[in-house]
């Protein structure tokens, strides 16, 4: 990654939740080796899908007595001071009458990626852009039901929402600065309106920047490899946050929370693999969560899990 983008050569990159697997795509290669990609800068798709049929999605969520062995766990280590912020993901069955490829044309995303008919994402989160040797990165943590009463100030306001959110936009704010200077929280709290079939939604997101230091100027692998994995969708502190995480989860995310990217040559877009459905076997599986601080409410947290499991199709 860092020869081709000091080459100034344009490519896509996928580098999965652990870090073990990257794939790397020139243009030419996207659409041949079974990639659909449609970001704000690049589209390479295979036309246009029309359906006339309603769109289903029907979903098998884990119990609440599943969902809290795990959630205790993590709340077991909050307790101990081994993290101050911990993002439980779950895998949960659904069916829905759409393949992954329909899926992929219908559903309106910022980011959206068609993988080898495997998995689909339509992901609302940034990770990284760097424009002019600037890098910014919007970290979103905090969502909410959009029917609720008074639903923006409830989140914008809420105890627990809000310490995830500060911690998250700090932790971002210094993975930042080991790649940059002059790093700051240039918007706070922002919300976002995401519109669903299932059920409209609020997220709270922020954004930080700064100026690349010289060393890492053209070294899109570096930079990668320096901020990952992504704090927003594993917790601080990392090192041990990644322990209580693949203990409590019990389920390999694979490219679920990874990231992928497209460097143009000049700048670089890339996103968290958030908002995800993955065949398996020929079942499909929608993975979803939030972030646990010791604030969390076990029916709240269970909630959130069960809310993004969506498709923003309307």
């Amino acid at each position: 990654m860092d020869e081709l983008s000091q080459q100034k050569v344009p490519f896509f990159f996928i580098i999965d939740f652990l870090m073990e697997n990257i794939e790397i795509y020139l243009e030419s290669e996207i659409l041949n080796s079974g990639l659909m990609i449609d970001f704000q800068n690049i589209k390479k798709t295979k036309g246009v899908f029309a359906t006339n049929d309603e769109f289903v999605l029907k979903s098998f969520p884990e119990s609440k007595d599943e969902y809290r062995k795990g959630f205790e766990f993590v709340q077991k280590n909050l307790s101990l001071g081994n993290s101050y912020l911990v993002n439980y993901t779950r895998k949960t069955k659904i069916e829905t009458n759409l393949s992954l490829e329909e899926i992929f044309y219908l559903s309106k995303a910022k980011y959206k990626l068609f993988y080898k008919d495997k998995f689909v994402l339509f992901s609302p989160e940034t990770f990284v852009e760097i424009k002019d040797n600037q890098i910014f990165t919007h970290p979103m943590k905090g969502t909410i039901d959009a029917s609720l009463e008074n639903a923006v100030e409830t989140l914008k306001n809420d105890t627990k929402e809000k310490a995830e959110h500060y911690t998250v936009v700090d932790l971002l704010r210094n993975d930042l600065s080991m790649v940059a200077d002059e790093v700051q929280v240039e918007e706070f709290q922002r919300i976002n309106f995401i519109k669903t079939k299932q059920k409209d939604l609020y997220a709270m997101n922020s954004e930080i920047s700064g100026n690349l230091k010289p060393e890492f100027e053209g070294k899109i692998g570096s930079i990668m490899k320096t901020l990952l994995p992504a704090g927003s969708i594993l917790g601080a502190p990392k090192p041990k946050t990644m322990e209580i995480v693949l203990e409590s989860e019990g389920y390999e995310r694979g490219w679920y929370t990874g990231v992928c990217g497209w460097f143009d040559g000049k700048n670089l877009d890339s996103c968290v693999m958030i908002r995800f459905i993955e065949k398996e076997n020929g079942i499909l599986y929608f993975k979803s969560g939030g972030g646990i601080t010791h604030l969390s409410k076990l029916a709240d947290e269970y909630q959130e899990m069960k809310n993004k499991i969506y498709v923003p199709v309307y």
